[in-house]
């Protein structure tokens, strides 16, 4: 299991460089390129989004089933395991939603370069008339 929560951090890692990227000022020429070559990885890399929905569902089925304690039987280190267990499941239902909502900003970022572009071909296309 450790590893698959080690794929998703250098995919939120990845994919908030790509993000800074994207967002920091560049020339234009670079920026569109950038753009281009990031539209044309996000298809293939839509794959995050259901691996991270099938972790999220994965955290829920064990938080359901976890065995609680709470209870006074419980000795201090059976506590703090349990407490870590719970902890850790916080943090990467965090990283899960994190992976889906920067796939998204990166995602429509690219589709505001795109639309501007666009504009911008159809301003020069008006200006030649």
């Amino acid at each position: 299991m450790a590893l698959q929560w080690m794929i998703l951090t250098y995919v939120v890692a990845a994919e908030a460089a790509v993000a800074l990227l994207l967002t920091l000022p560049s020339p234009r020429l670079l920026k569109f390129r950038l753009v281009s070559f990031v539209s044309l990885v996000l298809q293939p890399c839509m794959f995050i989004v259901p691996f991270a929905g099938f972790q999220l569902l994965d955290i829920y089925w064990k938080n359901e089933n976890r065995l609680m304690c709470t209870s006074e039987i419980c000795t201090a280190a059976e506590r703090d395991r349990y407490e870590k267990s719970i902890y850790k499941a916080q943090r990467n239902v965090i990283l899960c939603l994190t992976a889906c909502l920067l796939y998204w900003c990166i995602y429509r970022i690219c589709k505001y370069y795109k639309d501007v572009q666009s504009l911008e071909e159809v301003e020069k296309r008006y200006k030649k008339l």
